[in-house]
């Protein structure tokens, strides 16, 4: 189940006269059945603007996003949001219940998966605790439990671990990476952490700044499981890729080289004109 992403631009109006913001332009990629995809990009250069189009929450857009061929609202799709989002009225059992009836379009999940899920989260003694009682690391579990329990056929991950202390995150990480390796499915993962990326991704998107597209595609060459990785083997891997690519992080690679390109483009446009 291959999810293609072909959009030409997504507009948004202005707030005050003068001319529309395009949040991102010119993306077109394609991530195959079970790979685990990093999109990475500077602060602004449209990364939840691209995950919201292809969830099928943003669908004014000139472009098309499809998962084997049909629009991505119709499929099964997990996601998990910047802040975990659960129902403070709800118990932890019961937030992760919550989606397992959602619809038509998916297969129908069971009591004992949400159990054996948040047993897997080290959850099992809080499942009738209410989120007020919980850390952030712990909620942010209970949504990552949220995520898988439906079994996506695509799951979407907005920074998920964002904000969180680095000994949470880290675990957090490593769970993620357990619970995806017994249960495979295609991810699609913003991050605005390099060594994140590197740590889970098998594939790194680059974006550059807004209007934002796709500047690189770079292929982690680690083998997994990456849960015993050394945490030299992702430094060094960054310290080669930054010093290949001096200008990744800002999004800025192969900027002249499209620049030279795009006037080549009007000089060329403008002889047929004239001509």
């Amino acid at each position: 189940m291959t999810l293609d992403v072909h959009i030409r631009a997504k507009t948004y109006p202005s707030r005050t006269p003068g001319k529309d913001h395009t949040a991102i332009a010119g993306i077109d990629f394609s991530v195959p059945e079970g790979q685990f995809t990093c999109i990475v990009g500077p602060s602004g250069c449209g990364k939840t603007t691209l995950l919201n189009i292809v969830s099928g929450l943003e669908q004014e857009v000139d472009g098309t996003v499809s998962l084997s061929g049909r629009p991505t609202d119709e499929a099964h799709l997990g996601y998990m949001f910047q802040t975990p989002r659960l129902m403070p009225w709800l118990s932890v059992l019961e937030n992760v219940r919550l989606v397992m009836d959602g619809g038509e379009n998916g297969e129908k999940g069971d009591e004992d998966l949400a159990r054996r899920l948040l047993e897997e989260m080290d959850l099992g003694d809080v499942m009738d605790a209410f989120p007020s009682r919980l850390s952030g690391g712990m909620m942010r579990r209970v949504a990552l439990a949220r995520a898988f329990v439906v079994k996506p056929r695509l799951l979407l991950m907005d920074e998920p671990f964002i904000s969180l202390d680095e000994p949470v995150a880290k675990r957090l990480r490593k769970l993620l990476l357990a619970i995806w390796n017994e249960r495979p499915t295609t991810v699609l993962f913003i991050t605005h952490d390099l060594n994140e990326a590197l740590f889970l991704a098998d594939r790194i998107l680059f974006m550059s700044p807004s209007p934002g597209r796709i500047v690189h595609d770079y292929t982690v060459p680690l083998a997994r499981p990456r849960a015993k990785l050394a945490s030299d083997d992702i430094r060094n891997l960054r310290q080669n890729l930054l010093k290949e690519h001096p200008d990744l992080l800002t999004g800025l690679i192969g900027v002249e080289e499209e620049e030279r390109r795009e006037s080549d483009r009007r000089h060329l446009a403008s002889g047929k004109e004239t001509g």
